[in-house]
């Protein structure tokens, strides 16, 4: 691991205004090397029972494949294929006995002891890189309105407006195989953060908005701040909310 930081993490999780929950977070330590982690978050979908489903078998799979995860010789960027395709072939096999079709997205970082982060993304969760209080990347939405947003027909702003905003062009349990969609940080250093989260997390905040919070504020005050507060501008319609924040605090 790299000398230069020391790492913080939180989740962050909360119903909204929604009757049931069908996102879910998780935040892994390797269980033999402990400067790798591996940060998911899954937004599930279709009917309560399948929704629920689909983002646990994200999770079931991500905790599994982690567990065998060697850092030293394994390449991550191929555990994370596995993870968002052993993921999807499970969850459409449950479609088989559900009433309603489960699909999940998901947003994904693993950071190395050696201090490179590996990202997937499938859908319209995402994750964010900050660099000492600025975003200097963001992942890019599988979703009918960033496809708009790409092709120069709406603005950015607009998108978050769009009666179509939740139609997804990509994510896991449906007929075609999933995006997988990689990043890589090639090395982080201490002033840095990475943040996953569903849509019901960013669809409230500017890339300023989020980046000044996460600077100023611990990982776990950070998750509170930002779910109360999608909560309050969502004024009682709020979706599920899932964040992880990772946050690389210089030695002191």
């Amino acid at each position: 691991m790299s000398k230069g930081y020391r790492i913080q993490a939180s989740t962050g999780i909360h119903r909204g205004d929604r009757d049931y929950q069908q996102d879910q977070v998780c935040l892994l330590h390797h269980p033999r090397n402990t400067a790798c982690l591996l940060a998911v978050v899954a937004d599930g979908m279709g009917g309560r029972s399948g929704g629920r489903k689909a983002s646990d078998q994200v999770m079931l799979t991500a905790r599994q494949l982690f567990e065998r995860y060697d850092p030293d010789t394994d390449d991550a960027a191929a555990l994370l294929r596995q993870i968002v395709e052993e993921a999807h072939l499970v969850i459409k096999l449950t479609a088989v006995s559900a009433e309603q079709e489960p699909h999940s997205t998901i947003a994904g970082f693993l950071i190395n002891p050696n201090g490179d982060s590996h990202w997937i993304h499938a859908g319209d969760s995402r994750v964010y890189h900050f660099r000492n209080g600025k975003m200097v990347f963001r992942t890019t939405d599988h979703s009918y309105v960033q496809s708009l947003v790409d092709q120069g027909e709406i603005l950015e702003d607009e998108a978050l407006e769009h009666p179509q905003s939740n139609i997804l062009m990509g994510c896991l349990g449906t007929d075609n195989d999933p995006p997988v969609d990689i990043h890589v940080v090639p090395q982080l250093s201490p002033g840095d953060a990475i943040m996953a989260c569903s849509d019901g997390v960013w669809h409230y905040f500017t890339p300023e908005e989020l980046s000044s919070t996460i600077a100023t504020l611990t990982p776990r005050e950070a998750c509170e701040f930002l779910i109360q507060k999608a909560r309050s501008r969502a004024k009682g319609s709020s979706d599920n909310l899932s964040l992880a924040i990772v946050k690389l605090a210089p030695l002191t």
